[in-house]
């Protein structure tokens, strides 16, 4: 069974790390929601999350991805987290998945996961000029390798669709997306 961990920073985009949470546990892969800290997470706005540990708890165990919600300021402590920028860059360079979406990009970034890779993020959040090895796009969902990226809110759902597509094949994505009824 694959397992994903998503970090869960104060002020995260609710419906990002909701919608990601949501999708791949109905897909049968087995979510570690992971808090920043102790305690309860105060979403952007205002929902309030229940993680299943702290990262302190789980870092050490093995993930197939780690997926990385936007929202601010959630993405900034994200960014601001050296056991998020380890595990990003331990998790690239072996050659696991990393996604992020919004603005938790700049995440991957920071950590030099996105160097010489195709990607995107919530508008203005990268900027070319600053990342001069990242070839960003306007694109709803970019995966390049193993590094998925997303734009915002609004694109949620086929990022979660497409982590799971890529976990565990178009099949199951599709198990996955049919019920929900999609336009």
């Amino acid at each position: 069974m694959a397992r994903v961990l998503v970090p869960l920073a104060q002020g995260c985009e609710e419906l990002e790390a909701v919608t990601v949470i949501d999708l791949l546990r109905r897909a049968g892969i087995e979510v570690v929601t992971a808090g920043l800290d102790e305690g309860l997470v105060k979403c952007s706005r205002g929902v309030v999350l229940m993680p299943d540990s702290t990262l302190d708890e789980v870092q050490e165990q093995t993930f197939d991805m780690i997926v990385l919600p936007g929202g601010l300021p959630g993405a900034d402590h994200l960014d601001e987290d050296p056991r998020i920028q380890r595990l990003s860059r331990s998790m690239a360079e072996a050659g696991r998945y990393t996604a992020a979406i919004c603005a938790a990009p700049k995440v991957l970034a920071s950590a030099g996961v996105l160097d010489g890779r195709q990607a995107t993020a919530y508008p203005g959040v990268l900027q070319a000029d600053d990342l001069p090895a990242t070839r960003l796009l306007e694109q709803p969902v970019v995966r390049d390798g193993s590094v998925i990226t997303s734009r915002g809110p609004g694109t949620a759902m086929d990022f979660a669709l497409t982590l799971i597509e890529t976990l565990l094949g178009p099949e199951q994505r599709e198990a996955v997306e049919a019920p929900l009824v999609r336009p």
